[in-house]
């Protein structure tokens, strides 16, 4: 075995592990194409990818700029030609091969060049190696382009359940953030507030905020109105607490707020001043993670005495 062969069989080897590793379309197209200039000794190499009925040369790899970015019809050019035939060209002089395109061809260096489609059985893409003078390619070099072109499809399959596996799991965690959160507001939802107060539990205090006269405003003004309202009141509770506290919709026009390090009386003078007469506020010490629910049961009857208490001042008016 030669010593140049022996150089090229390395050489495909190294491109070959590359590509196994390869997660992304840039990182194959960028492994493919550097590879193809040094397998060939050739001036330039341009990594196809067949789009519908169009050739997008997606990258290269030049002594001077070739078609990068570029689209062409597969019947307008050789790559479409490897690709609908489905078998690798050869040509030492692009002039008088009248597949070329020759005025496509006429502002660049290339004389030569070979085209391997990427995949025999329904190609989706090529591998083109160009040279600056008329060069009959070698059978070694045709051999190992091939080579590099068979390595390629294994990578861009790989690549795409990746980008598929991916795509489920962003799917999945978009699905969840969904389950936790409130649609109208973009607070948690009962849901989600259970679990991540939970999750990040130290003792504290708990708040149950109940709005006042929604339904009213539901009635007179619509339920846009209440929308409204209910999104005010949202970003009020926001903005009083800090930045460890958490906020949560329960439903309707309740809301629930957790303050770890907070005594229960502070939360219900900084929610209550916050508020206003928008909303009736109780609040709850809370020291177990799994007494959660019992805390917000005792701030939820805090808040309707606090509710009956300003009915009752109102009454009095």
């Amino acid at each position: 075995m030669g010593g140049n062969t022996t150089i090229g069989l390395e050489r495909l080897l190294h491109a070959v592990q590359e590509l196994s590793l390869a997660t992304r379309l840039n990182e194959v197209q960028e492994i493919a194409r550097t590879a193809a200039r040094d397998l060939a000794g050739c001036d330039g190499a341009t990594f196809v990818l067949r789009d519908g009925d169009l050739c997008y040369y997606a990258d290269e790899d030049a002594i001077e700029p070739l078609w990068k970015g570029l689209r062409f019809p597969l019947e307008a050019c050789i790559s479409g030609w490897a690709m609908l035939h489905r078998e690798h060209v050869v040509i030492p002089d692009i002039y008088v091969d009248e597949r070329i395109p020759h005025e496509a061809y006429r502002p660049t260096f290339v004389k030569s060049l070979v085209m391997t489609p990427i995949r025999t059985m329904a190609p989706v893409g090529a591998i083109g190696a160009y040279w600056a003078d008329n060069h009959d390619a070698s059978d070694e070099e045709i051999s190992l382009l091939r080579a590099l072109a068979d390595a390629t499809s294994l990578a861009l399959e790989k690549v795409s359940i990746h980008q598929e596996l991916e795509q489920e799991v962003a799917m999945a965690q978009e699905a969840y953030r969904l389950s936790q959160t409130d649609e109208l507001t973009g607070l948690l939802n009962r849901r989600g507030f259970t679990e991540f107060v939970t999750s990040v539990f130290s003792p504290g205090a708990v708040a149950f905020v109940d709005i006042n006269g929604l339904k009213l405003v539901n009635d007179v003004e619509g339920h846009s109105a209440g929308d409204r309202l209910i999104v005010s009141v949202a970003d009020t509770l926001r903005a009083a607490v800090r930045p460890d506290d958490v906020v949560g919709r329960m439903g309707g026009d309740e809301f629930a707020v957790f303050a770890p390090g907070l005594p229960a009386a502070t939360l219900l003078d900084r929610l209550a001043t916050a508020i206003g007469n928008r909303g009736s506020v109780g609040t709850a010490t809370l020291d177990q993670a799994d007494r959660l629910q019992d805390a917000l049961l005792v701030a939820d009857a805090e808040m309707y005495s606090a509710k009956r208490l300003t009915r009752s001042d109102l009454s009095r008016a």
